[in-house]
């Protein structure tokens, strides 16, 4: 009896290593034929509730136009990322280089987290990446098509920021003058 639990759990084991060996590789070959996506959101910080629309370009590049009064957007240009409320005409820089954006922006920097992380398989195949300061990202894939649903991370007031996205086309042309950073005034 206790040799067939031990096949059975082996059985199992080789089973989902095996399925999530070969959903990374279909989100790795998926990811390696995007350039761009474009995508509506949603983003839930603790209570906050924010939506709007944004233009991912790789290698690096963001930008995001959140629906709200403030009329806030957010550049990131590779190495800074910009937050702009354009209602109060105020602007807020920080090096990108202290944000999860860096793993998530840079295709090459995503398909090697996605190597080397873990995934857990529920409603999405999601890669749990920890960096080198421990603090815990949630990647997340459909598993219809294998891509970017959105992530969860923490800033860095410990808040957990969800971001869910839906992706409305792949590879357009863009024009690159919308990921130019606003002058420091």
């Amino acid at each position: 009896m206790r040799a067939i639990r031990v096949v059975i759990f082996f059985c199992l084991f080789f089973i989902f290593t095996h399925s999530s060996v070969n959903e990374k590789s279909k989100i790795i070959n998926n990811l390696k034929n995007i350039d761009n996506i474009q995508f509506k959101f949603t983003q839930k910080t603790n209570e906050n509730i924010e939506k709007g629309k944004c233009i991912l370009a790789f290698p690096g590049k963001l930008k995001c136009d959140y629906i709200d009064k403030n009329e806030k957007e957010l550049i990131v240009n590779k190495k800074m990322m910009a937050i702009t409320q354009k209602r109060y005409g105020k602007t807020l820089f920080y090096p990108l280089s202290k944000s999860t954006f860096i793993n998530i922006l840079n295709k090459n920097e995503l398909i090697k987290v996605i190597n080397e992380s873990s995934t857990i398989i529920d409603d999405y195949i999601n890669i749990v990446f920890i960096d080198k300061n421990n603090i815990k990202t949630l990647i997340k894939f459909d598993k219809k098509e294998f891509l970017l649903a959105g992530w969860t991370s923490f800033d860095q007031y410990n808040n957990q920021i969800a971001f869910e996205i839906e992706i409305t086309s792949l590879n357009q042309m863009i024009n690159n003058n919308v990921f130019t950073l606003p002058s420091k005034g």
